[in-house]
């Protein structure tokens, strides 16, 4: 009698998700760009 073979998972294992990194400077660019903008309006007025 053969060993019974190892049957493969049902579901493929999924990789583990990216951070998106170009997505998070883009954002963290932009608060740091609104930030400026609100104090130099607030300086100014």
């Amino acid at each position: 009698m053969s060993a019974p073979r190892k049957r493969t998972p049902v579901l493929p294992q999924k990789p583990k998700e990216e951070v998106n990194k170009k997505a998070l400077i883009w954002i963290g660019a932009s608060f740091v760009v609104v930030v400026i903008a609100v104090s130099l309006l607030l300086i100014l007025s």
